[in-house]
């Protein structure tokens, strides 16, 4: 097992991640009708976070590729994601991306989001209680909110090492949207 503390699980929003990177890619072509996407799993420190931990973790076996299909919306971000923070995990790339699936699994997302067909403007701690209300255990101190432009980004749920049961993240929660209202951009 790597040297960290806990993890942190950020789901992307993936309307507000295209309206703010102006990305053209598979994951904002309308009609893609993606919500909320594994953006990665993090290893995290109480105090920053480790990344890209082993020089020799550019190659990624086209069967760990297989474990990936499907938890992140395209093979490009798995592979980066490993290189980026599965590396400092001590699993191995097939280890790591199971551990993003049973993560994924961990957390339920709001039905109010699977059918988000219209913007709308919430508040951050709107969407932390939508969250809460749907995984018992979660608490305000244990989710962050991520915005950018007043636009929802993300969501990152921070989770014990074994992924079984979330947990406190006292500087993930403080580098959370501290916008007032936010727009939450139409499924496309």
């Amino acid at each position: 097992m790597g040297q960290f503390d806990f993890y942190v699980l950020a789901l992307s929003w993936s309307p507000g991640f295209c309206e703010i990177s102006g990305r053209k890619n598979r994951q904002c072509e309308p009609g893609s009708n993606l919500g909320f996407v594994v953006h990665g799993l993090w290893p995290q420190n109480e105090q920053g976070y480790p990344s890209f931990c082993e020089p020799s973790g550019r190659f990624v076996p086209s069967t760990a590729m297989n474990e990936a299909e499907g938890i992140f919306p395209d093979g490009n971000l798995a592979r980066y994601q490993w290189r980026k923070h599965g590396t400092c995990t001590g699993e191995s790339p097939s280890g790591y991306f199971k551990a993003v699936q049973r993560a994924r699994e961990r957390v339920r997302v709001p039905e109010s989001f699977k059918a988000m067909r219209d913007r709308s403007k919430v508040l951050p701690s709107e969407i932390e209680r939508a969250f809460m209300s749907v995984n018992p255990g979660l608490r305000p101190d244990m989710i962050a909110i991520s915005c950018g432009r007043r636009i929802l980004r993300e969501v990152r749920i921070c989770l014990d090492k074994d992924l079984r049961n979330f947990r406190q993240c006292p500087e993930v929660d403080r580098d959370g949207c501290r916008s007032g209202e936010i727009a939450i951009p139409a499924v496309q």
